[in-house]
């Protein structure tokens, strides 16, 4: 049996449901199952048309380094192969998985969007697509251009989601006047909001993105190497559903951050370098609810920024002793 689900990059919003610490998952016989490719290389193919200023053999360019930035990440193990130009449209169930433009522009924030079929007995990806909104104005110059996107910054983006990557929270937005957000700051390309025209900052993947698709597909030796941070967050006693949780590395300056996925509030945030962390909780108010959770899941985002009140060890090869962090409400 498949089934579709998609993820998308915003200009300013994002509507529709991701799920988990970094990764997308299912459900099958009580277990919960990583959404990801179960053979390598992962074959792709291009739309053989462009947008406004950009042709398809600059499409296929910018999409072939975006899959190189991610098949370089030396702690994991996926790759891919272009296999050549399609006729065929993103998003038809063709068994293929395509990239390329469409006009969408009553999706007026949504740069682009993921979708999947997925083989729901085991969570084994068996097609991804991705368009790119070209209702919007394109650019694939080298430095960037100020009037347009940076169709390579968008496409690591959608290759993560291809990959199987949720979104990650590691990000500071403030509200337009207009409505919406401005990102003023983001430790991860798979933040869900883009950065503004002519940005080029989300070509280079973050130690958070790194995380994600190294525990997703782990090179031999990954979990040897790193360490694990586990807990609950509790507020007045009872656990914190949807709280942000970021682990720092004060020694190399790493950001990653995962998410309490349980009414009990549990956490682990996996693919740390092992050493000292300074842990931080805080509720999940920098995008919309919806670019995390199921709008139906009952996120608590009434609570204060909390840190845990010492360093917590993230031990090589395994997970160091259970943490609480009690948060105080609002």
């Amino acid at each position: 049996m498949r089934t579709l689900v998609a993820g998308a990059i915003l200009l300013l919003a994002f509507s529709a449901p991701a799920h988990a610490y970094l990764h997308f998952s299912i459900t099958v016989g009580g277990r919960s199952l990583d959404v990801k490719w179960r053979r390598s290389p992962v074959r792709w193919f291009a739309a053989d048309r462009g947008a406004a200023g950009v042709s398809a053999a600059d499409v296929q360019a910018a999409v072939t380094r975006a899959f190189a930035t991610w098949q370089a990440v030396p702690t994991a193990s996926i790759a891919f192969e272009f296999v050549g130009s399609t006729s065929a449209e993103p998003f038809d169930d063709d068994g293929i998985s395509v990239l390329g433009f469409q006009a969408h522009p009553e999706m007026e924030r949504v740069l682009g969007a993921t979708s999947f079929l997925i083989d729901t007995t085991s969570g084994e990806i068996v097609e991804s697509d991705i368009f790119f909104n070209s209702a919007f104005p394109w650019s694939t110059a080298g430095a960037g251009d100020p009037a347009r996107f940076d169709l390579e910054s968008v496409a690591v983006h959608e290759v993560g989601h291809f990959l199987g990557l949720g979104h990650s929270a590691l990000g500071e937005t403030e509200l337009r006047p207009e409505g919406g957000r401005r990102v003023l700051a983001s430790g991860a390309v798979m933040f869900p909001i883009a950065f503004g025209r002519g940005n080029t900052l989300d070509r280079e993947l973050q130690p958070d993105d790194i995380a994600g698709v190294s525990s997703l597909y782990p090179e031999i030796g990954f979990r040897q190497q790193t360490g694990t941070v586990r807990g609950q967050v509790l507020r007045d006693g009872v656990g914190v559903l949807g709280a942000h949780v970021v682990a720092f590395n004060p020694r190399t300056g790493e950001l990653i951050g995962g998410f309490t996925l349980s009414r009990d509030g549990e956490f682990e945030i996996a693919g740390l370098s092992p050493g000292p962390h300074v842990i931080r909780v805080e509720p999940l108010d920098d995008a919309e609810l919806e670019s995390f959770f199921s709008a139906r899941t009952p996120v608590d985002v009434a609570f204060r920024v909390t840190f845990h009140h010492r360093l917590v060890v993230a031990p090589r090869g395994g997970a160091g002793e259970r943490l609480t962090v009690a948060v105080q409400p609002k």
